[in-house]
């Protein structure tokens, strides 16, 4: 029988310490746990619509079409497993362990195969006895739809897995909070009104007629619920998750069937850079390399791996120049959203492979999210704000963005009380509004900002938006010392930070680092992210470096090139303003000085010695500098001392 490909949610359990409780009593432990799968665990699948794929000793793997139906499931058999063998201690009670997952799988035959699988295997091994692990995108399908309290275990390390998983636990006192469960009543099925609880009802009589004799049953063979008509098929594909998407294999247009190495080495990494970003599902490559010269159709592609977009490219290499195309599809309807096309001399191929794929993940990241965003939301969740939050954010550093965001993200966590993506992006817009703030509403957006950070890290002590909330916290207070580990953490875990890249660049720079390094790290920035909304700042910065220099031609040329990019942020009007003063073109640095004080709002940059108390670029290590060079141009332009 040919595999196919579906989108399923994964369960599987096995018993803690079940080699110590067979050692025991091997006849007894044996006879309970098959006791609990024909009274509880196996009524309960076929109640929530499961199929039992296998299981093996102590093991279990089944599917679900609905992930909902799968966390209920699984919440409900630890709850029932709460309330057997009260009598006896602790170290002799069967207590499982259960892992879920959400992802594509390989379906031959009866069985399922691939990473999904793999993924809800390592989950029940990190699962506390008692207890249930879930993914990421488990946790985003059922957060508002199920009252489980899910702690969030943050990215964890898994084996023979190439990326981290997001883990959320639901701890046995969590479940032991639940209302306690009762198994289905399945001897007389015709109590049933629905023919799917027929259906399960009449495979569970017939599990009791064999004696409950579960385990005879092919470990490589299904158990699946028998159809009846009227029923539905569990291979109902899921309703595709927000930002899903799968990177088909990028084409070899070279010449030259020996660079095939190349264009594989693109989609490699684009799938897991895009699986880098928070509230990304991305297919696995070994599933989407199952497509490799195959005809296109995306349409069908979206409804077999249960995602809304498709990304597909090309690479072409001749003599020492490489182009890469990469063009970005909508599953649902087969429209093409957006394309580009990125030509570079070869020069060293590695470093061209990895800013390649850097810099298409980090446009899809936006282009995804725009699209996301301008889709309605009747009823929207703390992830749908989230996203939106976002948007807000990447419309660039304004006050008014900034102040989008942040009630945006207020919403998405009064939803979720526990979003750590909600409490580190909320964290990070708070601090960025205390920046334009009077003294005493910076003093209260950063004690905030504290707060959320130690809440999230917390719960996620690797989470890296988390620490690029705190490093730029420490940024804002003028600790780049303590900013920099921060920094450096972040990017170790998502190399696709570019604003953090660029702060990095910033805070050594004000510590003692190279201006050469400095101005280096910033270009690279703009050449990942040509496009940023952010880009002004990355202007500026480079201006204020060369005008601490005292290349101020150069200076001029960066810091216009920030103003026009966005004339709405004041730094570059300031530093134009001292810049012009330095030249001694007056009326110009006069005109920059009062369109930078209109835009700041506030008078805290009306005098030198504002701009001295309140300058966070005004450190040790440049204050020779910035008091010879910046403030005597300011000086020049007619901003008074006091």
């Amino acid at each position: 029988m040919a595999s196919t490909r579906r989108l399923a949610a994964i369960l599987a359990a096995d018993v803690a310490g079940y080699s110590r409780l067979m050692g025991a009593d091997e006849e007894g432990t044996h006879k309970r746990l098959r006791a609990y799968h024909r009274e509880l665990i196996d009524p309960k699948i076929a109640e929530h619509h499961g199929r039992i794929v296998k299981t093996t000793g102590d093991g279990l793997l089944a599917e679900f079409a609905s992930v909902v139906d799968a966390v209920r499931c699984a919440a409900e058999v630890q709850r029932g497993m709460i309330d057997r063998e009260p009598e006896l201690p602790d170290e002799q009670r069967i207590r499982f362990r259960i892992g879920i997952n959400l992802g594509d799988v390989i379906v031959d035959g009866d069985d399922i195969f691939g990473d999904g699988v793999n993924v809800a295997a390592r989950l029940e091994a990190l699962a506390e006895p008692g207890g249930i692990c879930v993914s990421g995108m488990v946790h985003d399908q059922i957060r508002d739809k199920l009252p489980y309290r899910f702690a969030d275990r943050g990215e964890q390390n898994v084996k023979n897995i190439a990326r981290s998983v997001r883990v959320y636990a639901l701890r046995p006192e969590a479940i032991a909070e639940l209302p306690a469960t009762v198994a289905p009543f399945v001897t007389t099925p015709r109590q049933s009104t629905n023919r799917n609880a027929i259906a399960a009802a009449a495979v569970a009589a017939v599990r009791i007629a064999f004696g409950g004799a579960w385990w005879l049953w092919p470990a490589t063979k299904s158990s699946q619920t028998p159809a009846v008509a009227g029923t539905t098929s569990i291979a109902q594909p899921l309703v595709a998750p927000r930002l899903s998407i799968v990177v088909l294999p990028f084409a070899n247009l070279s010449n030259d069937p020996d660079q095939q190495y190349f264009a594989d080495g693109i989609t490699e990494d684009l799938t897991t850079d895009l699986s880098r970003i928070a509230g990304m599902f991305v297919i696995s490559r070994n599933s989407a390399f199952t497509y490799r010269n195959k005809p296109v159709n995306t349409k069908e592609i979206g409804r077999e791996l249960g995602v809304r977009y498709v990304l597909e490219g090309s690479v072409q290499r001749s003599g020492n120049q490489v182009r890469v195309t990469a063009q970005l599809i909508d599953a649902e309807t087969g429209a093409h959203l957006w394309a580009e096309r990125f030509d570079r001399d070869t020069g060293d191929l590695f470093a061209l492979q990895d800013e390649k794929t850097r810099r298409i993940a980090i446009t899809l990241n936006v282009e995804l999210l725009n699209r996301e965003t301008a889709r309605p939301a009747g009823n929207p969740d703390a992830f749908d704000y989230i996203l939106r939050g976002r948007a807000a954010e990447a419309k660039g550093g304004a006050r008014e963005n900034i102040a989008v965001a942040i009630g945006l993200f207020e919403r998405a966590l009064a939803l979720d009380p526990r979003s750590v993506e909600a409490e580190s992006r909320l964290a990070r817009a708070l601090v960025r509004r205390g920046l334009f703030a009077v003294p005493e509403a910076e003093r209260a957006d950063f004690e905030r900002t504290e707060a959320l950070i130690n809440q999230a890290l917390t719960a996620a002590p690797q989470y890296p938006l988390a620490h690029v909330a705190k490093a730029e916290l420490f940024r804002a207070q003028r600790r780049c010392e303590d900013a920099i580990p921060e920094f450096e953490m972040a990017l170790a875990a998502d190399r696709n930070l570019v604003g953090s890249l660029v702060s990095l660049a910033q805070c050594k720079f004000l510590t003692g680092g190279s201006d050469e390094e400095s101005i280096h790290l910033v270009e690279q920035a703009i050449r990942l992210s040509p496009r940023d909304s952010f880009v002004a700042f990355r202007y500026f910065w480079i201006g204020f470096v060369h005008l601490l220099q005292s290349r101020t031609d150069e200076a001029i040329a960066w810091l216009e090139k920030a103003r026009r990019a966005d004339p709405r942020i004041a730094p570059p009007h300031y530093f134009l303003a001292g810049a012009y003063g330095l030249n001694g073109e007056l009326d110009r640095a006069a005109a920059e000085l009062a369109e930078a004080e209109k835009l700041t709002g506030s008078d805290r940059y009306s005098t030198i010695a504002r701009v001295r108390a309140n300058g966070d670029l005004n450190t040790p290590a440049v204050r020779d500098r910035f008091e010879g060079i910046f403030l005597a141009g300011l000086r020049k332009a007619g901003m008074p001392e006091e």
